[in-house]
């Protein structure tokens, strides 16, 4: 049986348009669940500002929200405080343990 390739080509549906794009096999419910991500933030953006704004300016604001989105993601996941803690606290520990040695 041919090994199947780790890179596959899909097409995804994103808010009006069809996009075709080559990715990891394993990434490939990632990449359709990112696609009806941002359509459903695109309807959201559009019902409110359709004929108000352009679809460009609309696609901006969709990026910006999802962008912001993730940084909050990655700043509530940020682990760099508590392993600055767990360093403070090893040192303090292999200090005492050394002092009774």
């Amino acid at each position: 049986m041919a090994e199947q390739t780790k890179e596959m080509n899909i097409r995804l549906h994103v808010y009006d348009e069809e996009i075709d794009v080559t990715i990891n096999r394993e990434d490939e419910a990632l990449y359709r669940a990112a696609a009806a991500y941002i359509t459903k933030r695109y309807n959201v953006y559009a019902h409110s500002f359709n004929g108000k704004k352009s679809n460009h300016t609309i696609a901006l604001m969709v990026m910006v929200d999802i962008a912001l989105r993730l940084e909050r993601e990655l700043r509530r996941n940020d682990t760099a405080p508590f392993d600055d803690v767990i360093a403070t606290l090893t040192d303090e520990l292999e200090q005492v343990l050394n002092n009774k040695q």
